[in-house]
């Protein structure tokens, strides 16, 4: 029986989401996944591994607002329970948080999905 052509992705899930966290190819990890902000390559510059087919779509904002969330909850209980529930401090923290976390953590979340997806062929395009 010929051996599984997917077989080698379903079991690199772990180690492509790691390569995608690092924004690097999830099959070698050699070469850069992105060519601007999150601009993602067509092939891999290194082992030319097409990647043009696993477009992350609605599911990046939905991974970065949940994560958001988490942060933002976490900071504004963290100020109620220690007495410095002050709404200016949370103007002063939470809005610039807010902005600038997202921003940071984009990239290498849309890496992270984009590995997911490789490694067990997903994509959230229909196959016409």
């Amino acid at each position: 029986m010929p051996p599984d052509p997917h077989a080698r992705r379903l079991n690199a899930v772990w180690p492509a989401i790691w390569r995608g966290l690092k924004c690097r190819c999830p099959l070698c990890g050699d070469a850069w996944l992105f060519h601007h902000y999150i601009e993602q390559v067509d092939n891999c510059a290194a082992c030319n591994e097409p990647l043009s087919r696993y477009k992350v779509g609605l599911l990046l904002p939905l991974v970065v607002i949940t994560v958001m969330v988490h942060i933002i909850g976490f900071f504004m209980l963290e100020m109620e329970l220690t007495g410095h529930g002050n709404p200016l401090v949370y103007l002063y923290v939470l809005v610039p948080l807010s902005i600038i976390v997202p921003i940071a953590i984009l990239p290498s979340s849309k890496g992270a999905i984009v590995g997911l997806f490789w490694a067990k062929g997903w994509s959230d395009e229909q196959d016409r």
